[in-house]
């Protein structure tokens, strides 16, 4: 009987140890799905010409391309996005990749798995694609929400002097109607 009851508190601490590492690997998903969700990517074409960035899952975010990029006709710029696209889509996917190992641990050898298949999609080596693999994040889309969106000519004209011999309440009043025209 002792026998049996030492087997089942050792399986007992054999479940509890396997809680408190389940519970290690998981208290970190919400930091791992706030860093997911700020990922940047960003790739150019080898000219320079167009750049893209993309965001979680290999969303685009932005495609900027330059004056000359665009003076080179259809099917160059074609071929520029493309490849720029792909880079910027592929970095993205081993960015997303890196970080659920760091959170989550790499047991399935999802990394090696990525860099697999997209070395075999891009033509490419597997230890070349190992040596992107960085955390360094692309500069954010840019950001046009402090910018002025209404020309000059567009904002509202300043509100008159008060007119002498009339209270503050008159004076607001005047404005108040005289805005609403």
């Amino acid at each position: 009987m002792a026998a049996e009851f030492d087997q089942l508190v050792a399986e007992f601490e054999r479940f509890q140890a396997g809680i408190r590492n389940a519970d290690a690997r998981f208290a970190g998903l919400g930091a791992m799905r706030q860093e997911l969700t700020e990922l940047r990517a960003s790739a150019s074409s080898p000219d320079g010409g167009v750049t893209v960035v993309t965001g979680p899952g290999g969303a685009v975010l932005d495609v900027k391309f330059t004056d000359a990029a665009l003076a080179k006709g259809p099917q160059a710029l074609s071929a520029a996005l493309m490849t720029a696209l792909r880079e910027a889509v592929g970095e993205a996917a081993r960015r997303q990749v890196v970080l659920v190992q760091e959170h989550l641990g790499d047991d399935l050898g999802l990394v090696d798995q990525v860099l697999e298949t997209q070395a075999e999609a891009f033509g490419t080596s597997v230890e070349e694609l190992r040596s992107k693999l960085t955390r360094e994040e692309a500069p954010p889309p840019e950001d046009f929400s402090g910018e002025r969106v209404l020309r000059q000519a567009d904002s509202a004209p300043p509100a008159p002097p008060p007119a002498s011999g009339g209270s503050a309440g008159d004076t607001f009043l005047r404005n108040l109607f005289d805005e609403e025209d």
